[in-house]
């Protein structure tokens, strides 16, 4: 449930409004069902750290009220049996959850083979031409799976280190191309960087 619902106030939010916004909420409302059955204006209160609380806080309401029908006790273990499509299926039915919270759901808890794209991972992935400059994020998911290996660990890993590759690095503005060790892999520092067409 942690991963579910920080991951729903990560959209286009930093790491650390998100979990500001995650503590706010639960210590304002400290159980799920607190959560469900506060006034929506008060819970986007809770969550203002994070961009849109309003939305977020009406789609939390609703994807908790849907998982509290057959899972009163709000534990997702039942995740683990199912294989991935239908798992990725039952995430994305819920209110506000879309392909990169079902995907970091289930590889981070339950060991899934699924590759999140967050917004690291798909700049670094067009940067270095894994995909192309028109590839949207959702289809991302499946051309970059397509070329790794199916195993939890090693997407778990890359996943991990092209986020903070991204946040460190390969920066969206200014990227520290000197200092990369992908540098000479690189499309955008071959055909941009070093011709300095980006200055």
């Amino acid at each position: 449930m942690r991963e579910l619902i920080s991951t729903m106030l990560s959209h286009r939010t930093t790491h650390a409004n998100e979990e500001k916004a995650y503590f706010q909420m639960l210590e304002k409302f400290p159980t799920w069902e607190e959560v469900i059955n506060a006034p929506v204006d008060e819970l986007a209160d809770a969550l203002a750290p994070a961009e849109f609380p309003g939305a977020k806080a009406v789609n939390i309401q609703k994807a908790l009220k849907i998982i509290q029908v057959d899972h009163p006790d709000y534990n997702l273990d039942f995740l683990r049996e199912m294989e991935v499509e239908t798992a990725m299926d039952w995430l994305m039915a819920l209110p506000g959850v879309g392909l990169k919270t079902a995907t970091l759901v289930l590889l981070f808890n339950f060991h899934k083979p699924v590759f999140p794209v967050d917004t690291h991972v798909h700049r670094i992935s067009q940067r270095v031409g894994l995909i192309g400059a028109k590839v949207t994020h959702e289809k991302a998911h499946q051309i970059l799976l397509d070329l790794l290996p199916k195993d939890a660990l090693v997407l778990y890993n890359l996943h991990r280190h092209m986020l903070k590759h991204g946040q460190k690095i390969c920066t969206w503005r200014a990227p520290k191309c000197e200092v990369c060790v992908l540098q000479n892999l690189c499309n955008y520092y071959a055909e941009v960087r070093s011709k300095g067409i980006d200055q």
